[in-house]
């Protein structure tokens, strides 16, 4: 008989936990005992948390263990976390270890990613925190989806057509929407889809006829420059046969089928003409002209979904007046079809100018650019490789990282370093077409790279302009076919424009691509000045770059969140922005409708156009 006990004995290994799990479980246990300190001891000395609406009802970045420390201080007790749980394994790259994970709160669930650096133990570098959905008030997707068909016998059977027109003829007359939403363009639409699944009686209207307008009515060789794969809107994405960069007449086609199939309340041809809020009642009342006929609607919360560059900054030059040919703002042109053969003048270097450039000359135009201040140009494809392809792409689809886990990869990258990533990634696209960038400054072309080197994304972020994707037309102005003028306007005469150092440009067409104002001048126009200026600047994050001051914010101003208006909210951006941020912009409605308590951590601060 063998002798068991004589045998060597072997311990059994120990699993020794990652650092996610172990850094998790620890934060987890310093929340479950309200212990302050010790959950904002877990933070490294540079750290960031950023916060999509679960702790802050707000969209807020802290920094550092103090930071971390105010916003639990503030939120802990009413917020009450719990369940931090990884949702795949964590990895671990030169130092680094990234984690998804999920939770819950008090009202709703969450997810966020977190990277953890060792310094004296594991302690989070930077920290995303998302709420996703609330607590009974969950959207009817997958196993919750509607049933549909009502089987058996009724006598009182409602249709799904008939109930939908009787909602339809119902709204603004016999019930009121919660929420209206003024502009119906990409950013209106998705939030009108977000908020109609979670139940949240709302109304998009638009000036134009159909929805898509927007996109049909602008000039004829518009197309998107970022590709399909960042520009998905919620719940339906474009089918896998759709073109990387979608035309204009395409997108309006899309976002006309997409109002339709998601059931988004929308008023074509109506135009907001007036609104007042009441601090009593907690009520707007909006004055609108729909198909030309007065109305007034009374809904609680009013979003301006206006577009993100906000009002067409036109400029006031002199002989403007007396100008005898055709003038316009790059917003109005309506194509190159009518001007082949003719003297264009374009004012402006960016992606307008160029488009509209490029077009015009494919007609047989004589076109002129004046540039007025540098541009930061990229090429499309190398910017799809190099800038967006391991978020946006096929490669990273291939890899697992859906549009889904992209924008909140991106999300998770705090505004205050993002410049630091972005850096070394246009160091690497500037070295790739160095020959087309020595050509462009051959040709007299004044280039930038964005105050620190960071190229287009933070150019984007801090301003939302000053730069241009190269689908083609920059190459017009290499080599000569589109001529190069350099300047500031000082005037206009009967024939021509005429630049700052006497340089006269003959014109039959000025076309001002000069950009945008700030989002609150819809505002300022709609409602009031005196609102305007309580809200501040719209946009930038205060990096006290060209053309957005400082003071530091670190999150787009008043975009997405609550703003010192009550019940006053700004929506729009990229494609990419307008589909990712809907979501946290309409929970944060859903939450106001369903009575759910949402006090605001660190309310926007008011800052004004510097």
């Amino acid at each position: 008989m063998t002798q068991l006990d004589d045998r060597p004995t072997t311990a059994a290994p120990t699993e020794i936990p990652d650092p996610a799990t172990t850094w998790l479980a620890a934060f987890e246990d310093a929340l479950t005992a309200r212990d302050v300190d010790r959950a904002a001891g877990l933070f490294a000395a540079t750290s960031f948390w950023r916060d999509l609406i679960a702790f802050t009802w707000n969209i807020a970045t802290v920094e550092s263990p103090d930071g971390v420390a105010d916003l639990l201080s503030a939120t802990l007790d009413r917020v009450d976390p719990s369940g931090f749980r990884l949702t795949e394994p964590a990895a671990t790259e030169d130092g680094v270890t990234t984690a998804w994970f999920e939770f819950e709160t008090a009202v709703g669930r969450g997810r966020g990613l977190v990277r953890i650096v060792d310094e004296d133990g594991p302690k989070a570098w930077t920290f995303l925190t998302t709420l996703h959905e609330l607590k009974g008030h969950e959207e009817p997707r997958g196993a919750r989806r509607p049933m549909g068909a009502e089987h058996g016998a009724n006598r009182e059977r409602v249709t799904w057509l008939e109930r939908r027109e009787a909602q339809d003829a119902a709204l603004g007359v016999d019930t009121q929407p919660y929420v209206l939403v003024v502009g119906g363009g990409q950013g209106g639409i998705a939030l009108g889809a977000r908020l109609r699944q979670l139940g949240v009686p709302a109304l998009v209207i638009d000036k134009h006829p159909r929805p898509g307008d927007q996109w049909r009515n602008r000039y004829k060789s518009l197309c998107l420059h970022d590709p399909v794969w960042y520009d998905h809107l919620p719940y339906l994405k474009f089918p896998d046969n759709w073109p990387v960069f979608a035309p204009k007449d395409k997108v309006g086609d899309w976002l006309e089928f997409y109002t339709r199939v998601m059931e988004v309340p929308y008023w074509s041809s109506t135009i907001a003409t007036k609104a007042t809020y009441d601090d009593e009642t907690g009520e707007w009342t909006v004055h609108l002209e729909r198909d030309g006929k007065p109305l007034v609607l009374k809904p609680t919360h009013l979003v301006m979904a206006t577009g993100m560059s906000g009002k067409p900054n036109l400029p006031d030059l002199p002989g403007m007046d007396v100008f005898r040919g055709e003038q316009h703002h790059s917003s109005q042109h309506p194509g190159p079809d009518a001007y082949a053969g003719k003297r264009v003048v374009v004012i402006g270097s960016n992606n307008s100018a160029f488009d509209i450039c490029g077009a015009l000359w494919e007609t047989g135009a004589d076109v002129t650019m004046v540039q007025r201040s540098s541009t930061h140009i990229v090429k499309s494809d190398t910017l799809m490789d190099i800038g967006l392809g391991d978020l946006y792409s096929e490669r990273a689809l291939a890899s697992g990282v859906t549009t889904e886990k992209a924008d909140l990869i991106f999300a998770s990258l705090p505004y205050r370093i993002m410049h630091e990533f972005q850096i070394p990634l246009y160091d690497r696209m500037r070295e790739r077409d160095r020959d087309f960038y020595d050509r462009m400054e051959a040709a007299g072309f004044d280039l930038d790279w964005g105050d620190d080197g960071s190229g287009l994304f933070m150019k984007y972020l801090r301003r939302g302009s000053g730069y241009y994707i190269d689908v083609g037309a920059a190459e017009l102005v290499a080599n000569g076919d589109v001529r190069l003028a350099k300047g500031q306007v000082d005037h206009l005469t009967e024939t021509s424009v005429v630049l700052d150092d006497g340089t006269e440009l003959p014109a039959d067409l000025v076309v001002y691509a000069t950009g945008y104002g700030s989002m609150n001048g819809w505002a300022a126009d709609l409602i009031s000045q005196e609102v305007a200026d309580r809200v501040g600047k719209v946009w930038g994050l205060g990096s006290d770059t060209a053309k957005d001051p400082g003071p530091w914010e670190g999150e787009q101003r008043n975009m997405w969140k609550p703003t010192q208006q009550e019940n006053l909210w700004f929506h729009g951006g990229n494609l990419h922005q307008s589909r990712h941020y809907s979501l946290y912009l309409a929970l944060q409605l859903k939450a106001r409708h369903a009575g759910i308590d949402t006090p605001v951590h660190r309310l926007q601060e008011v800052h004004h156009l510097g």
